[in-house]
C-alpha cells in the first residue's frame, strides 16, 4: 500500500487556453509522466493523464529557469513576481 503524495511540485490545474502541438518521447519517459499524473490525481482529488500535465510541467520549468528569464523579459506570463526591476542597459 502506498503512502498519499502530500505535495507536488505541480500544484491543482489551472483552466487555460490551448493549442495543439505534438511531440515523440521514449517510452520510459511516457511511463513516468503516467505515473506523475496518477500521484497528480491521488494528490488533489481530480484525475488528469500526461498529456493534461504536459504543458503545465513545461510553463513550471520555464518560470524557474533563471537564464530563460533573463534572456526572455518581453514575456511577463512566464514570471512569478509581475513587480521585476528592469536592469539598466
Amino acid at each position: 500500500m502506498s503512502t498519499p503524495t502530500k505535495k507536488l511540485r505541480l500544484g491543482p490545474l489551472p483552466s487555460i487556453t490551448s493549442t495543439k502541438l505534438t511531440f515523440t518521447c521514449p517510452a520510459s519517459l511516457k511511463a513516468d509522466l503516467d505515473h506523475y499524473a496518477a500521484l497528480h490525481a491521488q494528490a488533489y482529488g481530480e484525475t488528469v493523464d500526461a498529456v493534461t500535465l504536459i504543458p503545465h510541467m513545461l510553463e513550471a520549468f520555464m518560470a524557474g529557469d533563471r537564464g530563460f528569464k533573463k534572456r526572455n523579459t518581453s514575456k511577463p506570463t512566464l514570471q512569478k513576481s509581475p513587480q521585476r526591476e528592469a536592469t539598466p542597459p
